[in-house]
């Protein structure tokens, strides 16, 4: 509690210094796994940092470790004058749930969730489409004919990157098989290198050459015991194909940084718009990352086919289906 309320001080100095224009106040408050977890949270971090550095506003940062520290957090950000705030993470949902009718002028963010009140702007992603893509790509270099999906917390968010996954895979190659493994029922499940590294390596033993990893800090696990083994990887949400360059075949690129640049810049200019906002391939929230740290693994061919998938998913010749429709995937 102590270091909770020290850091919210901090924050406290910061959001007294920024005002400018149309007096934004900015704070984001990260969830478990931390700002620097290569992943999601580091996705809001770069695109809040992109927008902080062009404004020259200072934002209020808190960094989530347990549970029970999200909704103070959410409430002390509000009660020290800030007046755009973006909770970072499905798991912020509840308190947002309080705290947004607490502070009614204030203008809040959830990204990953919605969040039904008149001064909140929710965010959610179609990330069946970024998987189905990563897929296509997973099933075009596997030498096997096994891949693996690496999840995180085993929630239906989490699902909906493994069915899409799978889905991208048998329109690649309808007779490959996937191997699925979730980190865990908790949330310390995002944060748990050690256990995706023994994941991946089971599904290694078991055929697969290709392992996706949609599972926050933990997937960095994933991507070492790759990179040990002479296999392929794919990364998510952020680009993190420089982290293992010739071993992460791509990363399923959700473009959250995009998102929380774009809730401050809007605040900024007066357009700002509660409500919700989904982001997919048409809109480019979602996709997959192609650089120099993996260019000889994609070849040509590999290319022009999810190249050509990813315009029948916007033109709607192909439909990917979404496990949280019906808590189920077809195989």
């Amino acid at each position: 509690m102590k270091n909770l309320l020290s850091a919210l001080a901090l924050s406290t100095a910061l959001v007294a210094g920024a005002a400018f224009a149309d007096e934004v106040k900015p704070a984001v408050v990260f969830d478990m796994g931390g700002k620097f977890d290569r992943s999601f949270n580091e996705g809001i971090y770069n695109g809040s940092k992109k927008w902080s550095e062009e404004s020259g506003v200072k934002i209020a940062e808190f960094e989530v470790t347990n549970e029970s520290q999200r909704e103070q957090a959410l409430r002390r950000m509000a009660e020290n004058g800030a007046n755009v705030v973006i909770a970072v993470g499905f798991a912020q949902a509840p308190a947002l749930e309080i705290v947004a009718d607490e502070f009614p002028d204030v203008k809040f963010a959830i990204i990953d969730a919605v969040v039904e009140k008149p001064n909140v702007q929710s965010i959610v992603f179609k990330e069946q489409e970024g998987s189905f893509l990563v897929g296509v790509l997973a099933a075009l270099a596997s030498k096997t004919g096994t891949v693996g999906f690496v999840g995180g917390m085993d929630i239906p968010l989490i699902r909906a990157f493994g069915c899409g996954y799978v889905q991208g895979v048998h329109y690649a190659n309808s007779s490959a098989k996937v191997l699925e493994n979730m980190t865990g029922t908790t949330p310390a499940a995002w944060n748990d290198p050690t256990k995706g590294g023994e994941l991946a390596r089971s599904q290694f033993d078991r055929g697969a050459d290709v392992v996706y990893a949609a599972a926050g800090a933990t997937g960095l696990g994933v991507l070492q015991a790759a990179a040990d083994a002479k296999k392929l990887s794919i990364g998510v949400d952020s680009n993190q194909n420089h982290l293992h360059p010739g071993s992460v075949l791509t990363s399923m690129l959700k473009r959250v940084d995009v998102a929380a640049y774009n809730v401050f810049k809007s605040a900024q200019d007066g357009k700002f718009k509660p409500g919700v906002n989904v982001l997919g391939l048409k809109e480019d929230g979602v996709g997959w990352a192609l650089d120099d740290n993996n260019a000889k693994l994609v070849t040509p061919e590999m290319k022009t086919k999810v190249d050509a998938a990813a315009k029948g998913i916007i033109d709607g010749s192909i439909q990917v289906v979404d496990y949280r429709t019906n808590n189920s995937c077809p195989m």
